[in-house]
């Protein structure tokens, strides 16, 4: 039966107790047994976040008239995010709620693009298998063909393959700057190559690599070319919520260029309220999330986040050391923050849910069957727990301990 609303207010002491009191069943990611969700970077800059987010609560960026301050923070927070990517002279980009946003909102430029191309319809995109579900999203909103192509053994896109299913109709082709699934980075420099050959328009999903794949680098690791230096990529999606560490709410959207842009933008004029202009899905968009993000990304700078994304490689590399050990086989060579491990002989599904009965919460890969980690900085403070409890896992599997395990689901 559903509860309906109170008659009486309540006093928001009992609130806030009830609330803690209904959390405790939520995994503890403040142990660092959480792998996915939540981005830990520790609590002063939790602190930043929430402080920043509440000197902003109530003001809205539908605003821009009214609340020029998140205007000009929005603005830094762009320009500093442009700066990160590389991205040449004239390009722009807009803050969104979310990768799916920032992803839609692209697929959304990419088909005014086309139409004003003259494109045939109905339109197609074309993108690899580990390529995320916010695309289909897009797609389905848009009624949108969605091609998705199988990966390369390594796990990386086929370029060769993704290349057989263009044609007149598709509308862009992407790749990931990490995929997801896997970590690992798709051969953006050829799939530049292939869409400066078929004028096709490239996105680059780096959603979860892209802030931290720049710093990263700057911290003397070699990565593929992935970003705007590669000439042929158009857009460029990176949540801000993700290796950014700010709140949640906030991701990235950029553009080549403005004549790129402007097919994202919502412009409608026709009717009684007089006209209105939004750069994102969202109407309404909180202004603490912009003022948090700039915030977060003031507080932390560069040496900052340079020294958080070390934590993060050097708790992957342990972790990759560890796994090794126990016979377990990490997928490709992840050299950012997302790993994936498959073993040969035990069952995925089954460890999976020995780690859960010890309060790890983190994610899998289906095909290949395998245990899937996103780590933060936290988590180096916690690689030897988890080898533990993963070992003890193995123990607890090959040993026969376990129950049925048919499906494992997660949202």
């Amino acid at each position: 039966m559903t509860q309906g609303m109170p008659k009486h207010g309540t006093a928001f002491s009992v609130l806030k107790t009830e609330m803690i009191e209904r959390g405790r069943g939520d995994v503890q990611w403040r142990d660092g047994k959480t792998a996915v969700y939540v981005f830990n970077a520790g609590e002063d800059v939790t602190e930043v976040q929430k402080q920043g987010y509440l000197l902003y609560l109530s003001e809205n960026g539908l605003g821009p008239a009214a609340f020029p301050s998140l205007k000009k923070m929005e603005a830094e927070v762009v320009g500093m995010g442009l700066s990160l990517l590389q991205a040449p002279e004239g390009a722009v980009g807009h803050m969104t709620s979310g990768g799916t946003d920032s992803i839609t909102m692209a697929v959304k430029a990419a088909r005014d693009y086309a139409r004003a191309q003259g494109q045939p319809e109905p339109f197609n995109l074309v993108l690899p298998y580990s390529a995320h579900p916010a695309f289909d999203k897009a797609a389905a909103l848009m009624s949108i063909e969605i091609r998705r192509v199988a990966t390369r053994p390594d796990y990386l896109a086929d370029v060769g393959a993704m290349a057989d299913q263009i044609d007149d109709s598709t509308l862009m082709m992407v790749g990931s700057a990490p995929s997801f699934p896997y970590g690992l980075i798709d051969p953006i420099a050829d799939l530049s190559d292939l869409a400066t050959a078929r004028n096709v328009w490239l996105h680059v999903d780096a959603c979860v690599g892209g802030y931290i794949a720049p710093f990263v680098e700057m911290n003397g690791v070699d990565l593929p070319p992935w970003d705007f230096r590669v000439p042929g990529v158009c857009s460029l999606s990176a949540d801000l919520h993700k290796y950014g560490y700010c709140a949640k709410g906030a991701s990235t959207i950029f553009y080549r260029s403005e004549a790129l842009r402007d097919h994202m933008i919502f412009d409608q004029k026709d009717w009684p309220a007089g006209r209105m202009v939004t750069p994102t899905l969202a109407g309404t968009r909180p202004g603490g999330a912009i003022s948090s993000a700039w915030a977060v990304m003031h507080y932390l700078g560069i040496e900052g986040y340079c020294q958080k994304q070390q934590s993060v490689t050097r708790a992957r590399a342990r972790i990759e050391m560890g796994v090794a050990e126990l016979g377990f086989e990490v997928l490709g060579a992840p050299k950012l923050g997302i790993m994936a491990f498959s073993h040969p002989e035990l069952d995925i599904f089954a460890l999976y849910k020995r780690l859960f009965e010890r309060g790890w919460v983190t994610s899998l890969c289906t095909q290949p069957k395998a245990l899937h980690l996103m780590l933060s900085p936290f988590h180096e403070t916690v690689v030897g727990q988890y080898l533990t409890d993963l070992t003890w896992a193995v123990e607890q599997v090959r040993g026969g301990i376990t129950d049925a395990v048919t499906e494992v689901r997660y949202s």
